[in-house]
């Protein structure tokens, strides 16, 4: 069985006409996809020191967690009975 010719039409069916359609912009709304994205480009010797995405994510909680404990306020020290009879 012979399939149709799928090439496409280079003209507008007779019911369209071009003064219709309104004037095309291209990328209208790129500025809305560039907001939308997280994708965050590596500089090559650090795609070189972790395999996967895994492995960056693992490493930059690790950033986070050692970040938070060093932003704790330091601890005061307690005082035995002892130290505080010797003042």
């Amino acid at each position: 069985m012979k399939k149709a010719d799928r090439k496409p039409a280079d003209e507008l069916r007779p019911q369209y006409k071009r003064s219709d359609f309104a004037t095309l912009v291209r990328g209208k709304y790129a500025h809305r996809a560039v907001e939308a994205s997280n994708v965050v480009v590596l500089e090559p010797q650090v795609a070189r020191a972790f395999p996967n995405d895994r492995a960056v994510n693992a490493a930059l909680r690790g950033v986070l967690r050692a970040r938070k404990r060093g932003a704790r306020p330091a601890r005061r020290t307690i005082r035995t009975r002892r130290e505080r009879r010797a003042r």
